[in-house]
């Protein structure tokens, strides 16, 4: 039986501990969707007193933050959230792009006409989505669909070390920064415009190599519209 059910108060490390984790599943909200943005400053005892917390579990949070990567600390400034670094951006979508559309050509044989179906359930709700305005939408909502989208396509690979990567891929750009969409919005109407011809060349027994293509240059033009949108360089060249 818990302590709270004989009317005693957790242990003192155990508030700490869940205080913590409330500021850090707060900040990170924050951050990943984009409500706070690169570059702003977290002012520890503001968010303390937003939040109903002692300084102690917030500072935890921020140094758990700032092990990840979204947090930064800068001398006479002390903690704010980190933009995105355009090389580690580029890395991980490259790497996704390879690794991702191998997966997914070597799913193709495997999927299932219930898989397309699925699929496109998935896209069309993402089309509904967008419906009411194309370019002012919650990207976060629309990057976990387009995630259960794609993961139709590509959980069947057989081969669990490629599966591996893409599985660390999605999880490093979330940990990058949640939705590209942030940036980019327009990229969602032709992501679904997209989505649609590989699930035909999926549907009507593509080459593996074509569907490898596709799903490459998929992921490789979202890449290129941040790039574009940003006007970040890192001096490396696009897939």
């Amino acid at each position: 039986m818990s302590t709270a059910a004989h009317g005693v108060s957790a242990p003192p490390g155990e508030r700490s501990a869940s205080k913590s984790e409330l500021a850090y599943e707060w900040l990170h909200e924050q951050i990943v969707t984009g409500a706070l943005e690169p570059g702003a400053r977290l002012v520890l005892s503001q968010v303390a007193d937003k939040l109903d917390v002692s300084v102690v579990p917030v500072r935890e949070a921020v140094r758990r933050l700032e092990a990840e990567g979204l947090v930064t600390f800068e001398k006479n400034v002390g903690a704010t959230v980190a933009g995105i670094d355009p090389t580690e951006y580029l890395y991980t979508m490259q790497t996704l792009s390879l690794v991702e559309g191998a997966a997914t050509a070597l799913s193709a044989p495997s999927i299932t006409a219930e898989d397309i179906a699925a699929a496109r359930e998935v896209n069309e709700r993402m089309r509904v989505f967008l419906a009411p305005d194309p370019l002012h939408f919650d990207p976060v909502v629309f990057t976990a669909l387009n995630r259960e989208f794609h993961s139709v396509l590509f959980e069947h690979c057989p081969n669990p070390h490629i599966l591996d990567l893409v599985h660390r891929g999605w999880n490093r750009l979330k940990a990058l920064r949640g939705s590209t969409f942030s940036y980019v919005p327009e990229r969602a109407t032709e992501s679904i415009e997209e989505h649609e011809a590989l699930l035909s060349l999926i549907e009507t027994g593509a080459p593996t190599g074509e569907i490898e293509l596709a799903a490459r240059r998929h992921r490789s033009a979202t890449l290129e519209a941040y790039l574009a949108h940003t006007g970040e360089n890192p001096g490396f060249p696009t897939l």
